[in-house]
């Protein structure tokens, strides 16, 4: 099989080096220099042209940053490839986007598999993601070999939109563990409890989540030294929280608690934290709970 992989960011460089790793022939491209050397000291074969390596691909795989960058490799893989070569997308878009890119995909008669994932870049370096998959069942069979390259968990959700929306699910769920924590940590230290004891306590209770558990980790320790160093950033997640809200919108769901919890990711940059952590938004409550952060 001949791989051409498109997008060599924090997620599609991983991804990338595990096919290769597993014995795949994989030629990516990505339009950033300093992305592309990444890739080539990473091992990887860099297309040097990119229009005649899609003309001999098995498969197209992506890992995009936006919408319009979908867009793009949608156009770019039905017009440069031999129908019948199915488009493989992990990125993290919307869904009328993806929708969009699916309707071009059939009229040329390529395949489109929306492959979605559940993990952070350190998760992709360790091959330990989950994947949520919607498309062609037939498609998703095909490349199934290649995402359990990437984690242990693997669901194929439907034919059509399916992994887009439950990512956006799990997403939220995520972000709004970071908003819980932060109301009840900022009730806590205003209270006077240990900012480590609540930590441990948190950690070893009922509400004790993979995610809880690696923030416990992560920001467990005295409060001088509590580490921001981002997984994700605050920039990163609002573009989720849009996504996730413009879903909402379109079907008609009032997610208010979301909505809350984007004015905090927009306090915490305002207040110069856009580049840590998005679980700095723990420091816009303290603040606005008149305590020292």
């Amino acid at each position: 099989m001949n791989l051409v992989f498109l997008g060599m960011g924090k997620m599609g460089l991983p991804l990338a080096r595990h096919l290769q790793a597993a014995g795949y022939a994989v030629t990516v491209h990505d339009p950033d220099i300093h992305r592309v050397r990444l890739a080539r000291d990473a091992g990887l074969r860099v297309s040097e042209n990119l229009a005649a390596d899609l003309k001999l691909a098995s498969m197209v795989l992506s890992s995009l940053p936006h919408d319009d960058a979908l867009r793009a490799v949608g156009r770019q893989v039905c017009e440069g490839t031999p129908a019948g070569v199915a488009l493989v997308d992990t990125s993290t878009v919307s869904m009328q986007a993806s929708a969009e890119v699916g309707q071009l995909c059939a009229g040329t008669n390529h395949p489109y598999l929306r492959i979605t994932v559940s993990g952070n870049n350190h998760m992709a370096e360790a091959a330990q993601l989950t994947m949520m998959a919607s498309g062609p069942q037939a498609t998703y069979q095909e490349a199934l070999p290649l995402l359990k390259c990437w984690g242990p968990n693997q669901f194929y959700l439907g034919e059509d939109e399916q992994a887009r929306l439950m990512k956006l699910v799990v997403n939220l769920m995520i972000v709004q563990t970071s908003a819980m924590l932060s109301e009840a940590l900022a009730l806590g230290r205003k209270g006077g409890l240990d900012w480590e004891s609540m930590w441990q306590v948190i950690a070893a209770s009922a509400v004790a989540s993979p995610i809880v558990k690696a923030k416990s980790l992560q920001l467990g320790q005295p409060l001088l030294v509590r580490d921001f160093t981002p997984t994700f950033t605050v920039h990163q997640m609002l573009k989720d929280l849009e996504l996730i809200l413009g879903a909402g919108k379109s079907l008609h769901v009032p997610l208010a608690q979301t909505a809350m919890t984007q004015q905090w990711m927009q306090s915490a940059i305002a207040q110069g934290d856009g580049q840590q952590d998005y679980a700095t938004i723990i420091k816009v409550l303290e603040r606005a709970s008149g305590l020292n952060t």
